[in-house]
């Protein structure tokens, strides 16, 4: 499982979950977007690190998500 976590107008946030799209066409796995505005306890552990990433519950990325990267951590986290 992916997740992204996002909050409204984050330009990053964009570019994450296009990237995400991308690769989720390519890869077959299942994402999740969490957003996280107006919800304080995720505004909090969040906020400052958007766009997050996280694979199998482990934050992978953020800011800007690495294709290959990504590729190679998802890889891992199936057990491939």
């Amino acid at each position: 499982m992916v997740r992204l976590y996002t909050a409204a107008g984050c330009h990053l946030c964009e570019r994450a979950r296009e990237t995400l799209a991308a690769l989720q066409e390519e890869l077959g796995f299942a994402l999740e977007e969490v957003e996280i505005t107006g919800v304080p306890e995720l505004e909090e552990r969040y906020r400052e690190w958007l766009p997050v990433v996280e694979i199998g519950g482990e934050r992978s990325f953020v800011y800007f998500v690495d294709a290959d990267a990504f590729r190679r951590k998802l890889s891992r986290a199936r057990g491939e």
